[in-house]
């Protein structure tokens, strides 16, 4: 091949699309990478990331495809408990039909045991769908939301601080100076008397960085 001198131009968002790539692809622990890979880059094009393995034999095994309406039957059945024992929230994973595989992944990234922190599990599975934390926060919100009348999901902020915290421990990109300081602007700059936080809070603020 012929050598020249033309320097090599790396894009500037390539970085950042490859990494966000590997933390799915470890999330999602697909068995045919390759395929996964081709969904995962041809749903972005459309920005809908794949929320599991589409593999030949995912689809033998005729498993629902997760959802943020199926979390939100998950987060009904588990009525308001902070703790849900392994064994019955296993159960109700089953009942819905969503992939065995994806349940055993979020117990191991969350390293839950017989006691689960509901929450934190909740917001582990919906890493699955959302990839980005800004994404992620956002179908948690419209998961545990239960004002549907009044635009953006909402909930309280003490809840976003915990899920924000714990989300970014997790993902170990972020540093604790950064969440802090984006939780003491939002505290301080955005929330109201109320205590409420929503979607477009996050979402649509410019001066808000979640990563």
């Amino acid at each position: 091949m012929a050598q020249t001198d033309k320097p090599t131009c790396i894009p500037p968002e390539l970085p950042k699309m490859l990494k966000e790539f590997a933390k799915a692809a470890i999330r999602s622990q697909p068995q045919d990478l390759i395929q996964w890979a081709a969904d995962y880059f041809e749903a972005l094009c459309r920005e809908m990331p794949p929320v599991r393995e589409r593999s030949e034999q995912a689809a033998l095994c005729n498993w629902t495809e997760l959802t943020p309406e199926l979390l939100k039957v998950l987060h009904s059945q588990v009525a308001g408990r902070l703790i849900v024992h392994a064994e019955e929230l296993a159960q109700m994973w089953k009942v819905v039909n969503l992939p065995a595989d994806l349940f055993n992944s979020v117990m191991n990234v969350g390293r839950f045991t017989e006691e689960i922190e509901w929450l934190k599990f909740l917001a582990l599975a919906c890493s699955a769908l959302g990839v980005t934390i800004t994404k992620t926060l956002k179908i948690v919100c419209e998961v545990l939301s239960c004002d549907h009348n009044s635009g953006s999901p909402r909930i309280p902020f003490s809840t976003f601080q915990f899920l924000y915290t714990y989300i970014a421990e997790v993902d170990g990109e972020i540093s604790a100076s950064h969440v802090s300081r984006m939780l003491n602007y939002i505290e301080q700059e955005v929330i109201g008397p109320d205590g409420i936080i929503t979607v477009n809070d996050f979402t649509q603020n410019p001066r808000v960085r979640l990563e």
